[in-house]
């Protein structure tokens, strides 16, 4: 496994806004800015890149279909790069080992990860319930930039 340091050491600099890159049906690449912070993967506790995208995100489509994503987060000039497969973790995507309530922690974790704050967790979770929200995990198959 790649060392995620460098990379999560950049995630404050920015808020944790990553451009995601993801395959597209027709092989072209479809990138995005998403927040993104790194954790221990709910089940194996590897550390991975997580992101909370809604449920009907044409990206997570394009996740399902190709499982695999690029990550780039800058913070001024200093940049680090992640590319790895995909997991997904949501209420259309379950994941042995995590049940409703691990993914409603799971996503606050995410969420914290990438810097955010929140003053109302419950609205929080009303909130990616609703949009069925799902977790993002990238497993750190190359992390590179300078440094």
């Amino acid at each position: 496994m790649a060392d995620l340091a460098n990379f999560e050491a950049l995630v404050p600099l920015d808020h944790g806004l990553v451009e995601m890159t993801v395959v597209g049906p027709d092989g072209r690449m479809r990138p995005s800015v998403v927040n993104a912070g790194v954790i221990d993967h709910p089940v194996t506790g590897a550390r991975v890149v997580a992101a909370v995208i809604r449920g009907d995100a044409r990206k997570l489509a394009h996740l399902r279909a190709r499982p695999r994503a690029s990550l780039v987060l800058r913070g001024g000039w200093q940049w680090a790069a992640v590319e790895g497969p995909v997991e997904i973790v949501g209420p259309d995507d379950p994941m042995s080992g995590v049940d409703a309530d691990g993914l409603r922690l799971l996503l606050r974790e995410i969420f914290t990860a990438a810097g955010g704050t929140h003053d109302d967790f419950g609205s929080y979770d009303r909130v990616m319930a609703a949009e069925r929200r799902a977790a993002v995990l990238v497993a750190p198959e190359r992390v590179f930039g300078p440094g």
